[in-house]
């Protein structure tokens, strides 16, 4: 997939991992819709980002709303890419200390947000994608973001887990449905990444998580996501695969 004039959706793009691959996508040359929630920061990052990026407010968990901001982000020559970024944890455990079941509600919240949101995310991208002209025999592609802990998910991280899990499930599926259409579908799993989110964490508490990582002994950085995004997009034979980015970290039990 060729990326200069090409228009790429971007959700979760005003902070963190979505932030860094639209920067990595406007210095390619793509037009850029960054998606985020109305009250985020979006605005103010496409202006930063310059006349190739622009903000279009809208959540993955409401049909109606984030089908308006891909519309918008379809204006320009329609719709090749989508890098799916959006997503949240939150601390769940099965039984609390008193053995008192863990909560419903939140397990919902997270499966809702993380998976349900990601097939929304998949369904109405590649119903616009298909809408282009093939170019080289595709239209387009679609990048989704699961995480290690999809694999070896910590105490307390069971929605998370369950929700990630399942993005890495739709990955080869997502692909084969989605080939006779001429888009591929590929899912990042990242580490522990150097995002907003960590560093709201104590000094000592990152150079810990930091430790974990066999190598390079460091947190992740979101312009190594940015920049494994691109690639997926851009390599014609990138398909069906769900991709670490970790350092080779395997996750303790917590």
């Amino acid at each position: 997939m060729k990326l200069e004039g090409s228009s790429v959706a971007v959700t979760g793009g005003a902070s963190g991992l979505g932030l860094a691959t639209a920067r990595r996508l406007v210095k390619a040359g793509a037009q850029v819709t960054l998606i985020d929630l109305p009250q985020s920061n979006g605005e103010k990052a496409a202006a930063e980002l310059g006349e190739g990026a622009r903000f279009a407010p809208g959540d993955v968990t409401d049909e109606a709303g984030f089908a308006v901001a891909l519309d918008t982000a379809s204006e320009h020559g329609g719709l090749r890419g989508l890098v799916h970024c959006a997503g949240s944890g939150r601390k769940v455990r099965i039984l609390d200390k008193e053995g008192n079941p863990g909560s419903l509600a939140d397990f919902e919240f997270i499966i809702r947000l993380n998976l349900v949101g990601s097939f929304n995310a998949l369904r109405l991208g590649a119903a616009r994608i298909a809408r282009t002209e093939a170019v080289d025999g595709e239209r387009g592609a679609i990048v989704m973001t699961a995480s290690v802990a999809a694999y070896e998910g910590q105490i307390g991280q069971i929605p998370y887990t369950a929700s990630k899990a399942g993005v890495v499930g739709m990955t080869v599926t997502a692909a084969r449905d989605l080939a006779s259409r001429g888009i591929r579908v590929c899912t990042i799993a990242p580490g522990i990444m150097d995002t907003p989110l960590l560093g709201r964490l104590r000094d000592d508490i990152r150079a810990s998580l930091a430790k974990s990582v066999p190598n390079p002994a460091r947190l992740g950085r979101p312009d190594e996501y940015a920049l494994l995004a691109l690639q997926i997009l851009e390599n014609g034979y990138l398909n069906g695969e769900t991709i670490r980015l970790d350092g080779a970290i395997r996750m303790a039990p917590r």
